[in-house]
């Protein structure tokens, strides 16, 4: 029996009007949503507050057990997400895997997370039992990007409902199914009671709504710079955490001792992946002055030889571009460094929204698609005399998510990546990499740290309270 049933979305009655959701490879329709607005997230996170409390009560294996049902659930259904994920973001369908798998890890994750010891015993100067506890937040409030929607939404909504809070999801419209309303419904198949997640497509509007409402207190945001930036100012004013994961420009760095033939693999799949529309991907190649010449050619030629497409009808490495404004940004970033003198290697060239994937040699600091993130399939590369050099472009520009190094010696990869500075840092391999049970966040533009995964998840979704007991009233001097 289908999971996904269009009536259950097709019936909600949003105050934002209807959106429909296209397919970019085809510009088919493939569903129509309905959109929220500011009164829309008024009503859900009234609800979601009304909700909490029974919700935080809940004995914390009953609470595990709908999370561990939900990650079973997203296996039991990957054909029918597989599909929703392929057509309506563009993905691959080995992308689409990904998702699933990590999906169904953060359920799991999340469903232990419930039982973790709740806080601590403290030494106290007075005759009392004195300690700290771990409380849930409330209502989370999260917003999700379009490149990975299972992922993204996810990966704040099932720990901040494990930990005993409800939720408000704002997925992107684009990917409002595959982001949001697959996620209500595996979530409900579960058990997950009503009135605990409320799914509510919509623009930049409902966005600071969700911001705003002063019964969201935490916000879970995943997006680009620019909008995070707005994001943790308003949070701020309202004295609100806000836990931001934004954009990236991310290096890898490719030493004279590499192993050329293992690396371009490597280095293709980390800037080309997904058409490159994920914040860990590789935007700066940074090759030593003896392999460039040869990294340059090489890379090219595989890029070359990738097959783009319809992911959904055709055996593809890459699908389309998000959509034609997407492809508008990475066309433009192209044009305007080979203006400025990069050399066109490979690429360069779309039909509709499906972009090849491109090489750029000759880049520097004027480059804007070296120092700008693209979004898009472009790997900018630049070579370095030395190790001091390459710390040096490594760590220019605002952005530290995610780091790549590649060399036979582990031991010098390890130092080197101590010398610059980022959220994330890989040791012979790209930088495009995600588990649940680790860290993520970046540093600088990049974000506010690692505020999920892992640990990372108690500090994000609970508040310490602390708590002491006395066997008698204690005594004052007035």
């Amino acid at each position: 029996m289908p999971l996904l049933d269009p009536r259950t979305w097709q019936s909600r009655t949003l105050a934002g009007g209807e959106h429909t959701v296209t397919e970019p490879a085809t510009g088919e329709r493939l569903a129509t949503v309905t959109l929220a607005a500011a009164q829309d997230v008024t009503t859900a996170a009234r609800e979601a507050h009304a909700a909490r409390s029974a919700w935080a009560g809940t004995p914390h294996f009953v609470r595990a057990a709908v999370l561990r049902r939900a990650g079973d659930l997203f296996a039991a259904h990957a054909d029918e997400l597989r599909e929703w994920i392929v057509r309506e973001s563009g993905s691959v369908p080995g992308k689409a895997d990904f998702e699933l798998h990590v999906a169904a890890q953060e359920c799991y994750e999340a469903a232990a997370l419930a039982s973790r010891p709740t806080g601590q015993i403290l030494p106290s100067e007075a005759p009392r039992l004195s300690y700290t506890r771990r409380v849930p937040v409330g209502v989370v409030g999260v917003i999700a990007p379009f490149n990975a929607p299972l992922i993204l939404s996810i990966r704040s909504v099932a720990p901040a409902l494990a930990l005993g809070n409800a939720v408000v999801l704002k997925p992107d419209p684009r990917t409002a199914v595959c982001g949001g309303l697959a996620l209500a419904a595996v979530l409900a198949e579960a058990g997950l009671p009503e009135g605990l997640l409320h799914i509510l497509p919509g623009g930049a509007g409902t966005g600071r709504a969700l911001v705003d409402d002063p019964l969201v207190p935490v916000i879970s945001f995943t997006g680009s710079t620019a909008a995070g930036r707005a994001v943790g100012e308003a949070a701020g004013r309202l004295l609100k955490r806000a836990h931001l994961e934004l954009g990236g420009n991310s290096a890898l760095v490719v030493l004279e001792d590499a192993d050329i033939d293992a690396v371009i693999s490597t280095a293709a799949w980390g800037s080309f992946f997904h058409q490159g529309q994920i914040c860990m991907t590789t935007g700066r190649h940074l090759v030593h002055a003896s392999l460039y010449e040869e990294y340059v050619e090489r890379l090219a030629a595989k890029a070359d030889s990738l097959a783009v497409g319809d992911p959904h009808r055709e055996q593809v490495h890459l699908g389309p571009v998000i959509d034609s404004a997407q492809l508008a940004k990475i066309q433009g970033l192209v044009e305007s460094s080979t203006a400025r003198g990069a050399k066109l290697a490979a690429g360069g060239t779309h039909e509709k929204l499906f972009y090849r994937p491109t090489v750029l040699a000759g880049v520097d600091d004027t480059t804007p698609a070296y120092t700008e993130e693209v979004f898009g399939p472009v790997a900018p590369v630049r070579s370095f005399a030395d190790t001091d050099e390459a710390v040096a472009l490594a760590s220019a520009g605002p952005y530290g998510l995610s780091l790549g190094i590649v060399t036979r010696d582990t031991a010098r990869g390890l130092d080197l990546a101590e010398r610059i500075p980022t959220g994330i840092a890989h040791i012979n391999d790209q930088t495009v990499n995600d588990e649940a049970v680790a860290p993520f966040g970046g540093t600088g533009a990049s974000g506010t740290g690692a505020r999920f995964g892992g640990e990372a998840n108690l500090e994000a979704f609970t508040e310490v309270r602390w708590t002491t007991v006395r066997g008698d009233v204690a005594p004052y001097p007035f």
